[in-house]
């Protein structure tokens, strides 16, 4: 008696447990981009030239310094700030300049936007600059074909020259 009294007490507390969960796993619709849009990400993280070059040291300086601390070379650490800029159809919907991360500006910097856009064929050009001064170094444009809801991942792999575009 116990038994069936126990399982019944489950069933009460576990249906509409399930109902529920039955539910809002299909109810009420979600959707990351309104209808009829389409999205851009970029995203990557690269570590940017040094901000100045490495100087040889004289022999003067080197017979001051501990035998073990002797390096020829004297490299300072920080980097320079990327420049990124990324175009859309001819506008430019992003222009930022990112410090690289670290206590000494001597690490990765990190960059992630994400930019709704009427899906359809849009000409899209990234632009990259990763040293201290000077004209944009990296650079890609495509002409892409965005149906509704889909998304263009931009990537930057400095080892496979440049700026990804996945869809």
């Amino acid at each position: 008696m116990k038994q069936a009294l126990r399982i019944a007490a489950q069933l009460v507390l576990y249906v509409p447990l399930m109902a529920l969960i039955g539910y809002f796993s299909t109810a009420p619709r979600f959707s990351a981009l309104p209808e009829g849009q389409a999205l851009v990400r970029l995203s990557f993280i690269h570590a940017a030239e040094r901000k100045q070059e490495c100087r040889r040291r004289t022999p003067e300086e080197l017979a001051k310094m501990a035998p073990n601390m002797r390096a020829p070379l004297d490299c300072p650490r920080e980097r320079a700030a990327l420049l990124v800029e990324l175009e859309i159809d001819g506008k430019t919907v992003l222009r930022r300049e990112v410090q690289p991360s670290g206590l000494k500006r001597d690490g990765n910097a990190t960059v992630y936007q994400r930019v709704p856009l009427p899906a359809g064929r849009h000409r899209i050009v990234a632009r990259l600059r990763d040293r201290a001064e000077g004209d944009f170094n990296y650079s890609k444009e495509e002409t892409l074909e965005l149906g509704p809801g889909r998304a263009l991942l931009i990537d930057f792999v400095a080892s496979k020259g440049g700026f990804v575009f996945r869809t």
